[in-house]
């Protein structure tokens, strides 16, 4: 699978990036304000009470600030948090103890909570519920079951994929909230912040142009930013300007809807080969040299959401959003 600038997931480079350009407040961060709103209220509920935050599941898609606001909440509530993920806890054992390391208040954020194993999810239910774990101590008929009391302390999972979390685990979080894609003013109000705390100069109409072709993504907005900042350091003046803007992203092969070369390839396949469908999933992956799976996971949920594509019984069409961004003439049949 190619390197695609434009994908949501985390890379490398997202690391350092987004550290520096996290929001640290309820305040300073920009968008999802029903989100923001209602854990407001939560959190001063919370610390008038004294007592610690109910467990909250984030979910949506990757890259719209899912551990950024599990950050904003510990400050918010003045306690540490301990990061962990699904696929990194392998044994019971590894998450009793990490629960047992907490202190009171402490929040613990689950990166993709939704692949924990059965057994290490089992662990948490009497956890989330009464703070206590139940331990096994010996083997056989001489074993014998202790039960460790926690202190209070909030479980915030993040996942992209909420409908494979068990039932069980759903329903102890008390506070669930599905993270929406950013507006494009939001996004450019996100890219102006980060490009102050990059210490780059952007008018209002460079950050316009990144923003609209960020895929309501603020990762995908600061990466973008991040390389369009280099083309204006090397080629220009340093200022990133509406035109440097779309010289840069127009060299990345970004367009104004955020469909990178592999996108449009995809629709074009469908569009000259096949008529603009219908076309089955095995074919088309066939046809543009790429994986089935990555197809129908990476490159097919955007071009869906924004009428490119439509899925039908008999296959992949092409729509005529994507007839006409491609410049080609719609036949009559369709």
């Amino acid at each position: 699978m190619e390197k695609r600038i434009i994908t949501t997931d985390v890379t490398e480079e997202d690391f350092s990036l987004e550290g520096n350009l996290r929001p640290q407040t309820l305040d300073d961060y920009i968008g999802q304000e029903k989100t923001k709103s209602t854990l407001k209220v939560y959190i001063e509920a919370a610390k008038q009470r004294h007592d610690a935050l109910d467990h909250v599941l984030f979910y949506g898609p990757p890259g719209l600030g899912k551990t950024t606001l599990s950050g904003i909440i510990a400050n918010e509530m003045g306690v540490h948090m301990k990061v962990t993920s699904g696929p990194a806890i392998e044994k019971p054992g590894e998450m009793a103890a990490i629960l047992n390391n907490l202190q009171e208040g402490d929040i613990l954020f689950v990166d993709e909570i939704h692949r924990l194993n059965r057994q290490v999810e089992e662990v948490l239910y009497p956890a989330m519920e009464d703070y206590a774990i139940d331990i096994m101590i010996g083997k056989g008929a001489s074993a014998r079951s202790i039960r460790l009391d926690l202190p209070k302390f909030t479980l915030v999972g993040a996942t992209t994929r909420a409908g494979l979390l068990s039932a069980p685990l759903r329903d102890r979080f008390g506070v669930m909230h599905h993270l929406e894609f950013y507006t494009h003013e939001e996004l450019k109000t996100i890219i102006i912040r980060s490009a102050q705390v990059l210490g780059v100069e952007i008018d209002e109409k460079g950050a316009a142009e990144i923003a609209k072709r960020s895929r309501g993504t603020p990762r995908l907005a600061n990466r973008l930013l991040k390389r369009v900042r280099d083309f204006a350091q090397v080629k220009y003046d340093g200022r990133i300007t509406y035109d440097v803007a779309c010289f840069a992203l127009n060299l990345l092969e970004v367009d104004q809807y955020g469909l990178d070369k592999i996108d449009r390839r995809i629709l074009q396949t469908m569009i000259v080969n096949f008529q603009g469908g219908p076309v089955g999933l095995e074919t088309l992956a066939a046809a543009i040299g790429e994986d089935s799976g990555t197809l129908e996971d990476v490159y097919e949920p955007y071009l869906l959401q924004n009428g490119f594509l439509n899925r039908t019984p008999r296959g992949r069409m092409a729509s005529a959003l994507a007839y006409e961004h491609l410049g080609y003439q719609m036949p009559e049949k369709n």
